[in-house]
């Protein structure tokens, strides 16, 4: 067979020797111009009827639209291919596209030149955030009168921490508006989803009770959906880990908290007792880890202990349980009076 162009009996690929291939056959078919519609505020891209690649530079967006306009032709295997923007003008970023292969031994060159026009609009995500939009409010209060400035400071920075890591998953999860009060502070946050996550990262965090109510806010004319707004009301406990309290009749000393159950040791018998925090307010707080005493040991024999009352210096005796047995005489140990009782803590 010979190449219908120029006769060569060299036919490698459609009828046409590679040189003439070459010149009847680029490696890349590229438009002239393209245009992508991007968010002027967040640079998100509108794709397939979607919102993608939010928060990336405009360079970044023109190459990406220039790489999804070329198309490869097949017979060139390897090609390398090089994008350049020589120049913006307005909303235009005049570009070149050079691709270099290799066929059949011979070294291919071409340049393509293409216009990428920046259609501005914004997003959705982003007008609901400037429009102050929000599905929920976490309250945060507390079990006491006020919330210390230091505690809110936490809390606060805890919440935007938590919201930067939601924010990777869900765009709504942003704070639309905060209003610091007398009992304490209204987050208003733009996605329900993320604002229930938040609130149990903070009840594990800092413990408290949730609880989650709904208005309605309006109808969808099109579809007739009841459309509401969510409130999650985060109270804040009266204790802090290492407080003694008193509950069901129970002393004990407050060990840790999740977002399910309080812990705390009994100090009558040493035993664990887990508490929901649907009773956490059932709990009264009798004394905190800052009212401890140190005291010694004087005197031990196999079944008791005696050390000296830190206040009044009187001489109290302990059986000794698996507990205190670990301490000798003249040790330090540590003290809580509570109801006349004195406990080795």
């Amino acid at each position: 067979m010979f190449c219908y162009q120029c006769g060569k009996s060299e036919v490698l690929i459609k009828g046409l020797c590679a040189e003439c291939y070459i010149k009847q056959y680029h490696i890349l078919t590229i438009p002239a111009d393209v245009s992508v519609r991007i968010c002027v505020h967040c640079n998100a891209k509108f794709i397939e009827g979607k919102w993608i690649d939010a928060n990336i530079s405009h360079e970044e967006i023109i190459y990406r639209t220039i790489e999804d306009s070329i198309e490869i032709n097949p017979s060139f295997e390897n090609p390398i291919i090089d994008m350049n923007i020589i120049q913006m003008r307005g909303t235009i970023a005049e570009s070149t596209v050079e691709a270099t292969d290799t066929f059949f031994g011979k070294e291919v060159q071409e340049k393509h030149e293409i216009n990428v026009r920046l259609n501005k609009d914004v997003c959705p995500i982003c007008s609901k955030r400037n429009s102050n939009y929000y599905e929920a409010v976490i309250q945060i209060r507390s079990q006491l009168k006020k919330i210390e400035n230091k505690k809110k400071e936490e809390i606060d920075k805890f919440i935007n921490k938590t919201l930067d890591k939601l924010y990777k998953k869900d765009k709504l999860a942003y704070i639309s508006q905060k209003n610091d009060i007398k009992e304490g502070v209204d987050y208003y946050i733009g996605s329900l989803k993320s604002t229930r996550k938040l609130s149990s990262a903070i009840q594990k965090r800092f413990g408290g009770l949730i609880t989650e109510s709904k208005r309605l806010v309006t109808k969808n004319k099109d579809t007739g959906k009841e459309i509401y707004r969510f409130w999650l009301a985060i109270r804040l406990p009266s204790f802090f880990i290492g407080d003694f309290i008193e509950f069901e009749d129970k002393i004990a000393k407050l060990l840790n908290f999740d977002g399910k159950k309080i812990s705390a040791i009994d100090l009558d018998n040493n035993t664990i007792i887990n508490i929901s925090w649907k009773k956490s307010e059932n709990i009264k707080t009798l004394k905190s880890s800052k009212d401890t005493e140190k005291t010694i040991v004087i005197s031990k024999s196999p079944t008791s202990l005696q050390i000296l009352d830190p206040k009044t210096y009187d001489v109290v005796d302990f059986p000794i349980t698996p507990d205190i047995e670990k301490y000798s005489i003249d040790d330090e140990v540590n003290t809580i009076a509570i109801n006349d009782k004195l406990y080795i803590i």
